[in-house]
């Protein structure tokens, strides 16, 4: 079962990042950008996909987006551990959720299988309309994401078919909205 787009965004890794700066450096000086900045889209990732994280904070910010990544949390995030369940971290992205308009999962698929991502993707759909969340799907194999069916409820983010610079937010009933339009709503 093929639920998420067959036009992957694979390029997209590459064609992001954009910096020849290593990913830590970048990621350090994109938390000190955020620091005093009023967000306006959350970005859910898995804490050790650094390169995946850097590649779509530099594709976002193209689109003129205000990014809060929940790395920003701890300084240790940054060198891949995942120790993001004490109640403090929790409560913080629990909020950061809330408050920002948007919602975008960082689908990898180790993501998929991370129990926090799942926590995050769940609670933004508490807290959001389905209009307000988003999937950016990456991996290899675009051909299905086995055990995690949820995701089909879910606008996911892909190049659009005829004219691939262009992406594109596809909703489940198959309407597609252009990217930056989805982001300025």
């Amino acid at each position: 079962m093929n639920i998420l787009p067959k036009y992957g965004l694979l390029q997209f890794r590459n064609a992001a990042r954009i910096y020849s700066k290593p990913i830590t450096e970048s990621l350090h000086l994109f938390k000190e950008e955020t620091k005093f900045l009023k967000v306006s889209l959350f970005l859910s990732h898995k804490y050790d996909e650094l390169e995946e994280l850097d590649s779509a904070i530099n594709f976002l910010k193209g689109f003129g987006v205000l990014i809060y990544a929940d790395y920003l949390l701890d300084e240790n995030n940054i060198e891949g551990t995942d120790d993001s369940n004490t109640k403090e971290v929790r409560q913080e992205v629990e909020e950061k959720i809330k408050e920002n308009k948007k919602f975008i999962f960082l689908a990898t698929e180790d993501a998929i299988n991370s129990k926090q991502c799942k926590w995050e993707v769940r609670y933004a759909n508490t807290q959001k309309t389905l209009d307000n969340i988003a999937i950016l799907p990456i991996r290899e194999d675009y051909t299905d994401y086995g055990g995690a069916e949820y995701l089909k409820k879910y606008p996911y983010i892909q190049k659009n078919e005829t004219k691939p610079e262009i992406y594109e937010v596809k909703f489940p009933n198959g309407d597609i909205l252009e990217l930056g339009a989805w982001l300025a709503l």
